[in-house]
């Protein structure tokens, strides 16, 4: 069986986006015995879940890790649920979207949890020494949507799937510096190297198939 491993293309300021970056270098990996389908979705409301029930149908991957892009976060942020609200909060999707207080599913429930073993994963990360957190909220913009979305397809099934919110790059953090004066005294994006967050993704497939976080990863 597969594992699928989503991001996001780059959106609003940022002209890369780590989350996508992510799963282009996972896809074709081997974690614990199983190839990662890697995809970069779109920042969409409506196409982003469209292209996820499509992976779903012709994957059905064991497990499920969405990943995005969280500028500001200081370490790898494994998010427990995905509320039932779209609030770009003045950063409109790709698509040009931009919902207020809107219901991401008029008759779905409020909130769901995500199915990843979620505290034992940040604590396979901080052991490995990648920087994370458990984090109680996804925000309201498309990250939030396709997790709630995908644990919603999901729902009369046992595979387990989650979210995991990337900091910025030190490439980002040094230009968000530029802009930001730092040579002046101004600050500078927490930052994370993309090794850290494709070690997180492999370490929540793991956990969540039940493999020691000593397993190797091999790529094809």
């Amino acid at each position: 069986m597969t594992l699928l491993c989503t991001g996001y293309e780059p959106f609003g300021d940022h002209d890369t986006n780590p989350s996508g970056e992510v799963a282009a270098s996972l896809d074709g990996a081997t974690v614990a015995g199983h190839e990662v389908v890697g995809e970069t979705l779109p920042v969409a409301f409506g196409p982003a879940e469209e292209r996820m029930h499509e992976l779903l149908d012709e994957h059905d991957p064991a497990v499920v890790v969405a990943t995005g892009l969280a500028a500001g976060r200081a370490a790898v942020c494994v998010e427990r649920v995905g509320i039932n609200v779209a609030d770009t909060v003045g950063v409109p999707d790709n698509a040009g979207n931009d919902p207020v207080d809107e219901q991401l599913d008029s008759d779905g429930r409020d909130a769901r949890l995500s199915t990843l073993p979620v505290r034992e994963t940040v604590e396979a990360c901080l052991d490995a020494g990648v920087p994370a957190r458990v984090s109680n909220t996804a925000g309201t913009h498309l990250c939030n949507g396709i997790l709630y979305r995908t644990l919603t397809m999901l729902a009369d099934s046992d595979t387990p799937a989650g979210f995991l919110h990337l900091p910025a790059t030190p490439e980002q953090a040094a230009a968000s510096g530029a802009d930001g004066e730092a040579a002046r005294g101004g600050s500078v994006t927490p930052s994370l190297p993309r090794e850290l967050d494709e070690r997180a993704v492999e370490l929540a497939f793991e956990r969540a198939l039940g493999v020691d976080a000593e397993s190797s990863v091999a790529s094809e």
